[in-house]
């Protein structure tokens, strides 16, 4: 199990124990749809997910350190094989998703738990760039993105997300190891 600390967070692996809590947030429809997937309709979906997407070592279940056993988002590192950009990524390359649930909104927690997680890929995972999409609109992501130093690359005017049968505007940030020094 990977543990990450931040001032206010710790991010740590999924387990199955966390779908409750994760279910609290991900039922959302202002959550789920802007990040590519529909909002959750039971605690057993939200088991699903888990088991079939967020366990994986470089995917953190966000937690604050006054109550690390409540997840309240996720952020996390997908491989070249794994993310929206796996298309145009190459070896030594990530994606970063993240969501939030909405009562944690403005407080400043994702551009933290961003930093972290970029200081983690570029510094244990030995990547050399990271890459960050955010859905045409999504305004939020965009800042937070932008908060980290990620710089726009393109958009993909018409991709398609297989999970919500659609397509979508996506666009890309990167940030490279150069650039985050």
């Amino acid at each position: 199990m990977t543990e990450i600390q931040t001032n206010r967070m710790i991010l740590r692996n999924f387990t199955l124990a966390d779908a409750p809590s994760a279910y609290r947030y991900a039922k959302n429809p202002k959550i789920g749809p802007i990040a590519g997937w529909p909002p959750h309709q039971s605690v057993a979906e939200s088991r699903h997910y888990i088991a079939e997407y967020f366990m994986s070592p470089h995917i953190f279940a966000i937690t604050l350190k006054n109550n690390p056993k409540n997840v309240i988002g996720l952020v996390g590192l997908e491989l070249v094989a794994e993310g929206n950009g796996k298309d145009f990524m190459r070896m030594g390359e990530a994606e970063i998703s993240y969501w939030l649930g909405e009562p944690f909104w403005g407080q400043g927690l994702m551009p933290e738990a961003i930093q972290a997680v970029v200081t983690y890929g570029f510094e244990d995972c030995n990547l050399n760039t990271i890459w960050c999409g955010y859905k045409d609109g999504n305004q939020q992501s965009k800042r937070a993105q932008e908060k980290q130093g990620f710089q726009y690359d393109h958009m993909v005017q018409r991709m398609f997300n297989p999970v919500l049968n659609e397509y979508i505007v996506e666009h890309f940030t990167k940030l490279t190891k150069a650039n985050w020094k």
